[in-house]
């Protein structure tokens, strides 16, 4: 069989169901293989848009999810889609094309060197020079991309390669079990719970696994410690129980951190540097200690450096510690529980609010009124993800997809065509901003192409909101950041898409259940009033005081 045969056939051994992406004259081959394949090719609009296709798919199902584009310019719009899978912990392969690497008459026609361009954003990437090597590549390369902490691969395969014949020799794919951690370390991680006095859970991106869900909440009952979490560990445990906090959105300065200062011990679940801070330690004797639970060890940073490190498989390793850890009656969470009913009082304050152009605290709460547990919001990034952050009550894993790693704009829209592709039974609202969702609007026509029922929210500002806030933080004068956009109805129209403008709080409730009820992809051109974003972020939250 011919090499591009051969590599169609590993991938399906694999389990992948799609490949998303934009192929050229150099995977013509290989196109031509995967016309025979029961895997499936989903043309995106931009290469970038594929990859974070694929990324969300890997995020969402644990599979790697896969892309594809040509060599040169194809694979150079992979780059940040890669370190968005890389940095976001999201299982992802990219499949690029080359010129012929053993005779060519081209010269050095849009060569650029893709291996050493991907190696920094990647956990591994290679060029196949020898058609035997496929299975071994890609069963090395699927295992990379999904063992702790999951991650973006890389393989080029170049023309002549891809037409190569082959011997069939395809290796059978095997599950990867973690180890435990030693049983010493379990009991010295319960001595410093059981010896604090204040001590809190916080759950991070790493824990949002299955396994790891129903052990972390089985771990809250049983010890009654409150718990918070990171932007990316919403819903990993239900944040309607009683003992969550809510989400640390911000670094520092923010209500929860009233309680997370006053904290003696911080059992941190699946967060690593990588995903901005939820808190900053400090190198004093008397500080809040950290335990750090994750499946590799901790990295030390000016603002992370643990006192324990129990590394192996979260869930096990939960498990393990709930089963000998007791509730101590000299815990306090008394405190706790204030700054939990404070926070409510503070983060439902415009709920009500019918002001208009909307707020996005307003935004939050009717999207959240109007869908099920179970169904999915996505979010590009803008300043409208800290308000999501903060008060967007998820009830289970991956409902609300955001990134909080690489933090790029483009994703949203991408992201929602992947969370319906794979759960087409529920309702999924991606909700940009009016800078992020331009960025790869184009991937309207792949959603309409698809027939996906999907709703798209555009925050409307007319301006890079987030930068706008962060520049008045500073001190700046508002420069550099408006702009004029397309008449999104319009656009929407232009694409087959049905396109809303509610020139009401009231109207845009009544829009967006329509939405959720009507069949199509549906575009909201909402306005969006940020006019609360320095007033709150900036001076109300930085000049507070906690409760006593």
């Amino acid at each position: 069989m011919k090499a591009s045969d051969l590599l169609v056939k590993a991938l399906e051994n694999e389990g992948v169901e799609f490949i998303f992406g934009i192929p050229g004259e150099e995977n013509l081959a290989f196109l031509e293989s995967l016309r025979k394949s029961k895997i499936k090719l989903i043309l995106t609009r931009h290469e970038q848009a594929a990859g974070f296709i694929a990324a969300t798919y890997g995020r969402l199902t644990g599979k790697v999810g896969v892309c594809l584009a040509t060599l040169g310019p194809g694979a150079t719009n992979f780059v940040t889609s890669a370190a968005y899978a890389q940095l976001g912990g999201m299982p992802m392969m990219m499949l690029t094309g080359q010129k012929p690497i053993k005779k060519s008459k081209q010269g050095r026609f849009q060569i650029v060197d893709v291996i050493n361009m991907m190696k920094p954003v990647t956990k591994y990437a290679k060029q196949i020079v020898n058609g035997n090597n496929i299975p071994s590549m890609v069963r090395e390369s699927f295992k990379i991309a999904t063992t702790e902490r999951p991650g973006a691969v890389h393989i080029e395969l170049p023309e002549d390669i891809a037409d190569e014949e082959v011997t069939d020799n395809i290796y059978p794919v095997k599950s990867f079990v973690y180890p435990i951690a030693e049983t010493n370390v379990v009991l010295g991680a319960v001595r410093m719970i059981e010896n604090s006095k204040r001590p809190l859970i916080l759950i991070g991106a790493g824990a949002n696994r299955t396994r790891i869900c129903h052990s972390l909440t089985h771990l809250v009952n049983k010890s009654e410690i409150p718990f918070f979490t990171t932007q990316m560990g919403k819903g990993v445990v239900d944040e309607n129980h009683h003992l969550c906090l809510g989400t640390a959105a911000l670094s520092k300065d923010d209500f929860i951190h009233c309680a997370i200062d006053r904290a003696d011990l911080i059992l941190n679940i699946g967060h690593d540097v990588i995903e901005k801070p939820p808190f900053f330690m400090e190198n004093e004797e008397d500080s809040t200690k950290v335990i750090h639970m994750n499946f590799f060890p901790s990295e030390v940073d000016d603002t992370y450096f643990p006192q324990l490190d129990i590394v192996g498989d979260i869930a096990s390793n939960i498990d393990a510690l709930t089963a000998l850890l007791s509730p101590q009656e000299h815990w306090d969470f008394e405190y706790y529980g204030r700054v939990i009913t404070n926070i409510k009082e503070h983060l439902t304050k415009y709920y009500t609010d019918e002001r208009f152009p909307i707020l996005p605290q307003k935004v939050v709460n009717t999207i959240s009124n109007l869908l099920n547990a179970g169904d999915i919001v996505t979010l590009d990034n803008g300043v409208y993800k800290i308000w999501f952050a903060r008060n967007y009550k998820c009830s289970e894993p991956n409902t609300l997809l955001l990134d909080n790693a690489l933090a790029t704009m483009g994703a949203g829209l991408p992201s929602a065509i992947a969370a319906k592709m794979v759960n087409p039974d529920k309702n999924v609202v991606a909700v940009c901003g009016d800078g992020g969702f331009m960025m790869n609007s184009q991937e309207l026509e792949t959603a309409v192409r698809l027939n996906l029922n999907l709703t798209v929210i555009i925050l409307n500002d007319n301006a890079y909101g987030m930068i706008k806030w962060k520049q008045a933080g500073m001190g700046f004068e508002n420069f550099g950041l408006d702009y004029t956009n397309p008449d999104f109805v319009q656009y929407a129209s232009s694409y087959k898409a049905i396109g809303h403008r509610p020139g009401s709080c009231e109207e845009f409730l009544h829009i967006l259940e329509n939405c959720l009820k009507t069949e199509g992809v549906h575009v909201i051109d909402l306005a969006v009033d940020y006019s609360l974003n320095h007033a709150i972020l900036n001076d109300l939250l930085t000049q507070k005081e906690c409760l006593v």
